[in-house]
C-alpha cells in the first residue's frame, strides 16, 4: 500500500520529469550538481574495473567529460561534442569502457529531450557509430562491450524522445484546458454584457420617457399644473431606478462571485409589462418552463418593450402574449406604433436572436402589416439535440 510520503515522492519525480529543462530556477547550479553526480558515478564504475582501471590521462579525460555537462542546458549539442572528444581518446587508450557511460547517456538524453527528432537521430547515429568504431580497435573479444554500450546509448536517446513527446502532450493538454477556460469566461462575459445591456437600456429608456412626460406637464400649462400627474411620473421614475439598481447589484454580485445567481423568469413579466404600460397575456399554467427558457423569454420581452417605448411613439400600445403550444413556448410582442427598431441597428434585435438561439429556439422581428412592429420567439420547452436545432443565418 502506498503511503502519503511515497505518493508525494512519486508526484515530485513526475513533476520533475515533465518540467522543461529551461524552467529551472538555478540552471547552472543544477547542471553542476548533475555533472558531479554523473562524474562520480562514472569514476566509481571505472575504478571498479580493476583490469582496465584508467591511468592519469584517463582520469583527466573522464573529469573533463563530466565538467562539459555543466553546459548541457544552454548548449546541448556543443556539450555533447566536447564529451565525445574526451571519451574517444579515453576509449582508444583501452580504459574501463563503461566508466564514461553515465556522462554520455546524460548528454545524449539532453540532446534528445530538448531537440528535434532529426537532430536526435543525427547526433545519436554519430555518437553510437564513433563508440562502436573506437571500441572495435580494441579487439574482437570486446564485441559484447560494444553491443552493451550501444544499447545503453540508444536507450538514453529513446528515453529522451519519449519524455520530450510526453512533455509536448502535457503542454498541449494544458493549452487546451486554458483555451476552454478562456472560452467559458468569454461566454460568461457576453452573458453578463447582454444582461447589463437589457437592464440598462430598458430602465434608461423608461426613465427618459417619463422624465419627458413630467417636463411636458410642467411646461405645457403652468397655470393648470397637474401636481398628481407630475408626482406619479416622478414616483414611477424612482421605482424604475430602484429596480434597475437592485438588478444591477445582483448582476455585479454574480460577476464578482463567479457564480450563477437566480435567473429572471415568467413571474417577472407582470412587473415588466406594468412598468412599460403594456398589455400582458400569459397562457402557460401548469407547464414546466426550464429556467434558461424562462430567462430567455423574460429578456426578449424586456428588450422588445424597450424598443417599443423607444421607437413606437407616445400613443402606441404594446401587447405581450406568452403561450405554451405543444413543446414550444411562443413569445409575441407587438405594438401599433409608427415603427420599430431597424433590423441590425444596435444590439437589441441581435441580442434577442442570440437569447433565443442559446436555448435552441428561433426569433423573428419585423414590421407588422398595417403598422407597428412584431417580435415572435419560439423557445423549446424540451431540450433538443444539437443536430435538431434550426439553422439560422448569422445576424
Amino acid at each position: 500500500m502506498n503511503t502519503p510520503t511515497s505518493l508525494r515522492l512519486g508526484e515530485r519525480v513526475t513533476a520533475l520529469l515533465h518540467r522543461d529543462p529551461g524552467d529551472s530556477a538555478h540552471p547552472l547550479r543544477a547542471d553542476a550538481a548533475l555533472a558531479a553526480g554523473a562524474g562520480l558515478l562514472g569514476a566509481g564504475i571505472a575504478y571498479a574495473d580493476t583490469a582496465l582501471r584508467p591511468d592519469a590521462l584517463g582520469w583527466a579525460l573522464l573529469a573533463a567529460a563530466a565538467l562539459a555537462l555543466t553546459g548541457r542546458r544552454s548548449h546541448p549539442v556543443a556539450a555533447l561534442a566536447v564529451i565525445v572528444a574526451c571519451i574517444a581518446p579515453y576509449q582508444l587508450l583501452d580504459n574501463a569502457h563503461m566508466g564514461p557511460m553515465p556522462i554520455a547517456m546524460t548528454a545524449l538524453y539532453t540532446v534528445a529531450v530538448t531537440g528535434t527528432v532529426r537532430r536526435t537521430v543525427t547526433a545519436g547515429a554519430c555518437v553510437v557509430g564513433m563508440a562502436v568504431t573506437g571500441m572495435s580497435f580494441n579487439g574482437v573479444h570486446r564485441v559484447f562491450d560494444v553491443f552493451r554500450t550501444s544499447g545503453w546509448l540508444v536507450a538514453a536517446l529513446v528515453f529522451g524522445v519519449a519524455l520530450r513527446n510526453s512533455r509536448a502532450y502535457v503542454a498541449e493538454q494544458r493549452a487546451v484546458a486554458a483555451r476552454e477556460t478562456e472560452r467559458k469566461l468569454t461566454e460568461e462575459r457576453l452573458r453578463i454584457a447582454r444582461d447589463l445591456h437589457d437592464l440598462l437600456a430598458h430602465s434608461i429608456t423608461l426613465i427618459g420617457v417619463r422624465t419627458s412626460v413630467a417636463a411636458h406637464v410642467l411646461t405645457a400649462s403652468p397655470e393648470r399644473l397637474d401636481r398628481a400627474a407630475v408626482a406619479a411620473a416622478l414616483d414611477s421614475i424612482a421605482d424604475t431606478c430602484r429596480e434597475a439598481r437592485a438588478e444591477l447589484r445582483t448582476t455585479l454580485t454574480v460577476l464578482r462571485a463567479d457564480e450563477h445567481g437566480p435567473l429572471p423568469d415568467l413571474d417577472g413579466l407582470p412587473d415588466l409589462a406594468r412598468s412599460a404600460k403594456a398589455e400582458l397575456t400569459v397562457e402557460a399554467d401548469g407547464v414546466h418552463v426550464p429556467p434558461a427558457v424562462g430567462a430567455a423569454a423574460y429578456r426578449i420581452v424586456q428588450e422588445s418593450l424597450t424598443n417599443a417605448v423607444r421607437h413606437a411613439g407616445p400613443d402606441a400600445t404594446a401587447r405581450v402574449r406568452v403561450e405554451a403550444t405543444g413543446e414550444l413556448l411562443r413569445v409575441t410582442v407587438t405594438d401599433d406604433g409608427r415603427g420599430g427598431a431597424a433590423e441590425g441597428s444596435g444590439f437589441g434585435i441581435v441580442g434577442m436572436r442570440e437569447r433565443a438561439r442559446s436555448v435552441g429556439g428561433t426569433l423573428e422581428a419585423g414590421p407588422r402589416e398595417g403598422g407597428g412592429f412584431r417580435v415572435t420567439a419560439d423557445l423549446p420547452l424540451v431540450a433538443r439535440p444539437l443536430g435538431d436545432r434550426p439553422l439560422e443565418a448569422p445576424a
